[in-house]
């Protein structure tokens, strides 16, 4: 099996899983995975995550351009690229929607989430203990992507939970679409207990 059938496995399984999950409604969402050459193996515009095909996954460049002149991308695909570009570790990228993160994200203004105190704060890079915060950057939604990803390009090393763009989802990555996931699958759980903790106060 060649590399891009090896990704493109990975992408429609990932793909999957976060339907599975209500993370990629309709046809929200992305998912990629870097290739071996240098290139992004990533699902096209326009396609329901939970029922891709092979034939739903596109490659581009670093700088997001497709490199079958007829295939699509989406806008979005720049924020993938920039993540490999600042990330030589990262070889996969994925991309949810979910309620808890789009609820969350919209009930302040805060510039930040922080996370205290759970287990699960151990699937992340760097951490081993709950006893600890992880502050996970909230970006304003921004539907011109050049621009949104000018104001996320600066907090790049400071991301370990990733990033959630308000109104809209989060950007979660990892070495393999394996770590990928289980960082996402963390990250939507914590959104989850924090959300289910407000309505509980109120």
């Amino acid at each position: 099996m060649t590399d891009f059938a090896h990704a493109v496995r990975d992408i429609l399984q990932a793909g999957q899983r976060m339907d599975s999950r209500g993370w990629v409604p309709a046809t929200a969402g992305n998912i990629s995975r870097r290739l071996e050459d240098g290139a992004i193996a990533i699902t096209r515009s326009g396609g329901h995550k939970g029922f891709l095909q092979a034939d739903g996954v596109i490659t581009v460049d670093m700088q997001g351009r497709p490199l079958r002149q007829q295939d699509v991308p989406s806008a979005e695909t720049l924020l993938h690229c920039q993540i490999y570009r600042n990330d030589p570790t990262a070889g996969a990228v994925l991309h949810g929607h979910s309620v808890a993160a789009t609820v969350l994200s919209m009930l302040s203004a805060d510039p930040a989430l922080v996370l205290s105190d759970y287990e699960v704060l151990k699937v992340f890079e760097g951490q081993t203990t709950h006893k600890t915060s992880v502050s996970v950057p909230v970006f304003e939604n921004d539907q011109d992507i050049a621009r949104l990803a000018g104001v996320v390009e600066p907090f790049f090393g400071r991301m370990s939970a990733g990033y959630i763009i308000r109104g809209h989802g989060v950007y979660v990555w990892g070495k393999n679409m394996t770590t990928a996931l289980a960082r996402l699958e963390g990250l939507e759980f914590l959104l989850a207990c924090e959300l289910e903790r407000r309505k509980l106060a109120r």
